[in-house]
């Protein structure tokens, strides 16, 4: 087809049948921008070229029709374009469609003018340029419109392809409630599918599926679990008709996609599901290139990044070093002048990771995690993106909270704020997981807190914890719960307030709790955090035998050092080996002096990974441990051996105990594939 096409131009030029010549210029356009074969981006520009050269002579005097088709297809080509910059490719589809739509009016040309108001409202939904919230109401307005001609009855076909696509719209929506934005998408894209069967149009009824694939994994309402489900359902039945030959691009992106949902999924075994989404992102780069479909890449480059991060195979540092590594590649591609949103995502991703990092320098990571949130609440304001703010302030609160550099009682109060900035949009009512994770994320920092009555401050994350838990359930959110239920355990532990012998009782019945799903197999990483503070929580423990308490703790040390390798998490082996020295150091059963010797030699382990340099207050309650511990010290002379070590006399002080953050939230960059045309 093309080269016949090519073969009759370069025969003819436009003087002599302009006309015909201008015609084959515009089926010339078409065959391109359908084409399969070839680079997608090169097809894309030969289809401009054509189109732009048939403008040459269908003007809007001479030839409205026509000049008004040209037009809208001219702007369906700069829509799919890969070249140049994207808003600016952007900008010149919505002047090709409102162009043609002086030209198609709804009393002259019925049909054509709701055709051109669907693509319209496409453009709009993907505009770069503008108020994004302003730039979706014009999409939807515009999609509505195009329903008014596009009945169910009149043009069933059409119908559904606009259905489709104001699904998109409604998904995207920034103004209204966003749980009722996500139904009417979900209600949309389920009335299209009345229409596209797999039968009859397989490749429109699989792209419904993914796109209510995608809604269903941001739903709000209903149970998540079964929402997840839903979708690595939905995107199963569309990979059922995405061969790699046929469908190669709309395949890969739907391998994208459903690398998120298995990384996000309930259900199942956690370690099987990351493992399932990072082999869903592997299958997709072996269709993605960076130069085919450069965007493409990059959006599954960053989402293998999160599985990475969340990974539980392998080795932790390893993993989160791939998971930088992949959110670097994707920026190669995603600039913030070109792709602004995206650029935001992927710096919130990155952050995250350096967060959780294991290699180099701990408060340089953090200090990096905290630059990368700055810059994404650069791009996303609380106007124009507001749960995307609200939550990056919330993973802020998380990095000023873990903050090493700086004044920590500065930091702490840098956290609650960022905390609360989180809650102005994450009420309860709109969208209530984020508003427990955020009200969690404020606990922690409020049990850490300096400034304020340290017994107030404690009351207020116990508080926070409760009111958390309030909305997560074992049974909606089971992870998410049990690392609220660790973070109390750990907050009862240091309460002042109440009967002492009472909070540790409930530190341990919430530690306990976790464990119901902290398991070693499903989350080792979160279970041996869990069996680390019920270890403390033994070894203060009043009620009970004194001894047995202390066997039980160090048994739980024990078990969370099969999981805490210094190797592979050094800050949780350290923890886990100061609460094991706590342990030994106060140890009853047993010989005193091969006791103490425990003691001495773990205190010694955490200072090989606790040095002044990168941890200088654990650092000094180390050593301060050390310090009683060689006093009480069986073999040899007490004062000598202080002596010989450079240490004084102090009074006894507890290494803080690490909390669990519910996890970062991270961005993940879903590509539908691309809305309906036409």
């Amino acid at each position: 087809m093309i080269k016949f096409l090519e073969e009759f131009l370069a025969s003819r030029s436009a003087a002599d049948d302009p006309g015909r010549w201008a015609t084959t210029q515009n089926n010339l356009a078409k065959a391109y921008r359908t084409r399969i074969r070839g680079d997608r981006a090169e097809n894309l520009e030969r289809a401009i070229s054509a189109d732009e050269a048939a403008l040459t002579v269908y003007t809007r005097e001479a030839a409205p029709d026509k000049w008004a088709r040209t037009q809208h297809n001219l702007a369906g080509a700069y829509v799919d374009r890969i070249r140049g910059d994207r808003a600016d490719n952007i900008e010149r589809a919505i002047e090709g469609y409102e162009a043609a739509l002086m030209v198609r009016t709804r009393e002259a040309a019925p049909y054509e003018w709701a055709r051109t108001q669907n693509n319209l409202a496409n453009a709009y939904t993907d505009r770069v340029r503008g108020d994004r919230a302003d730039n979706i109401e014009r999409a939807i307005e515009s999609h509505e419109a195009a329903l008014t001609v596009r009945t169910r009855t009149a043009a069933p076909d059409a119908w559904a392809t606009t259905q489709t696509n104001l699904a998109i719209a409604y998904w995207r929506r920034i103004r209204g409630n966003r749980a009722e934005n996500l139904e009417r998408a979900i209600s949309a894209d389920e009335a299209a599918l009345t229409v596209y069967t797999r039968e009859a149009a397989p490749d429109k009824w699989a792209r419904t599926q993914h796109n209510l694939a995608g809604t269903y994994m941001d739903r709000i309402r209903g149970d998540r679990a079964d929402n997840i489900e839903r979708a690595i359902a939905a995107f199963g039945a569309a990979l059922s008709v995405y061969a790699r030959d046929t469908w190669p691009r709309d395949r890969a992106i739907t391998l994208n996609n459903l690398a998120i949902a298995y990384t996000e999924r309930i259900h199942g075994d956690r370690a099987d599901n990351l493992e399932g989404a990072i082999l869903a992102g592997q299958a997709a780069l072996r269709v993605q290139t960076r130069d085919a479909e450069p965007h493409d890449w990059a959006d599954t480059q960053n989402n293998l990044a999160n599985a990475y991060r969340a990974r539980i195979r392998g080795d932790r540092a390893s993993n989160i070093e791939r998971a930088i590594k992949g959110s670097e590649a994707a920026l190669t591609v995603y600039t913030r002048s070109a792709a602004p949103h995206r650029w935001a995502g992927t710096q919130n991703n990155l952050a995250n990771a350096y967060i959780e990092r294991i290699c180099g320098n701990q408060a340089d990571n953090r200090e990096h995690a905290i630059e990368g949130y700055e810059a994404v609440l650069t791009v996303w304001t609380r106007e124009a993106a507001p749960h995307r703010w609200a939550r990056t302030q919330h993973n802020l609160a998380n990095a000023y909270t873990a903050r090493i550099h700086g004044d920590r009682a500065d930091n702490l109060e840098r956290a609650i704020l960022a905390g609360q900035a989180a809650l102005t949009v994450h009420t309860r009512q709109a969208v209530p997981r984020d508003w427990a994770a955020t009200q969690n994320t404020l606990a922690n920092a409020y049990a850490d807190r300096i400034r304020g009555d340290r017994a107030s401050n404690i009351e207020r994350a116990i508080e926070l914890n409760q009111a958390a838990l309030s909305v997560l359930t074992p049974e909606a959110a089971p992870k998410e719960w049990a690392r609220t239920q660790h973070n109390l355990a750990g907050t009862y532990v240091k309460r002042i307030r109440g009967d002492r012998a009472d909070n540790i009782e409930r530190a341990i019945l919430a530690g306990q709790a976790a464990l119901t799903v902290h398991t070693r197999q499903a989350v080792p990483p979160d279970w041996a955090a869990t069996q680390n503070t019920l270890a403390n929580a033994y070894c203060i423990r009043i009620r009970g035998d004194r001894a047995d308490n202390i066997e039980r703790a160090i048994l739980a040390g024990q078990a969370a050092l099969t999981v805490h390798a210094r190797q592979a998490v050094p800050r949780d082996w350290a923890a886990t080996q100061n609460t094991m020295a706590n342990a030994y150091g106060i140890r009853i059963h047993g010989r005193r002096a091969g006791n103490i010797e425990r003691a001495i030699e773990r205190y010694e382990a955490v200072l090989t990974v606790h040095t002044r340099e990168a941890a200088p207050s654990h650092w000094a309650i180390t050593r301060n441990n050390l310090a009683i511990t060689l006093w009480d010290r069986i073999l040899g002379d007490p004062k000598k051996i202080l002596r010989r070590h450079g240490l004084a006399w102090r009074t006894r002080s507890a290494l803080p105990m690490p909390e669990l953050n519910l996890n970062p939230y991270a961005q993940t960059c879903a590509r539908s594939a691309a809305p309906f045309s036409g």
